[in-house]
Formats: structure tokens, C-alpha cells, sequence
């Protein structure tokens, strides 16, 4: 639904929800930007377009929060909940779908809505 919708994805290119989305841009022919926390390109999931080797491990979030406009976030840990964190620091929309209950995130019922809610609320800001 991204990539139909002419939106790159920005992701940790790595393995879990970020190949599956990263899986769904690249096959509707979508670029995606694997921001690596390791320093091996290599590390990237086969689908990430873009793979950027940072040698940064977690610190890695920053750089996938500043370079979107808005943040979808799905499921996750302890790096979902700092991208969360980051992304409503500087001021990024943020939809979460299964995610971390946190002020500021718009809870979403599936993946359709989360693109939705991310477009609608960055385009009224633009």
C-alpha cells in the first residue's frame, strides 16, 4: 500500500515486521531504505533497495525517525518504543498498530489504516 501510494519506506532493513513491510513495498515495485545497525550492507533483508551500513546498533533509530515524514509503528520492543519516542520528539505523525500504548500515538486497526492516518495527518501539516 506504500509503495501503490508513491512513499518510500524507511525501515531498520533488518528481519520480523521491517522485511514484511519491506517485502510489500518492494513488490509493488517501491524503494526501500534499509538503515542498518550493523556495518554490513550484507545485514540487509533481500527486499531493502537502499541499504545504509551505520556500525550504530540502536542509536541507528534516530536516523530512520529524521528521515520519514511520519512513523508507522507495528508490534516491537525496546527500538520500536524509541523510534516512537524520537519520532514524537520531532514533531513526526505517529500511527501504532499492536504497538506500545504511548501519548501522542494514534492507535490503528490494520495496516491500511495506519497509511491512511499518516497521510491524511501529514498533508494537513504541509
Amino acid at each position: 500500500r506504500l509503495a501503490n501510494r508513491d512513499h518510500t519506506v524507511v525501515c531498520g532493513g533488518l528481519g520480523g515486521v521491517m522485511e514484511s513491510v519491506c517485502r510489500g513495498a518492494a513488490s509493488a515495485g517501491g524503494e526501500t531504505v534499509g538503515i542498518l545497525p550493523t556495518d554490513r550492507r550484507a545485514d540487509a533483508n533481500p527486499h531493502v533497495t537502499v541499504p545504509i551500513a551505520t556500525g550504530l546498533g540502536h542509536a541507528r533509530n534516530a536516523l530512520v525517525v529524521m528521515n520519514g515524514d511520519a512513523a508507522i509503528a507495528v508490534d516491537g520492543s525496546h527500538g520500536t518504543l524509541s523510534e516512537i519516542g524520537m519520532a514524537l520528539a520531532h514533531g513526526r505523525v505517529v500511527a501504532g498498530l499492536d504497538t506500545h500504548d504511548v501519548a501522542g500515538v494514534e492507535a490503528v486497526k490494520s495496516p491500511a489504516d495506519a497509511v491512511d492516518y499518516v497521510e491524511r495527518e501529514v498533508e494537513s501539516t504541509r
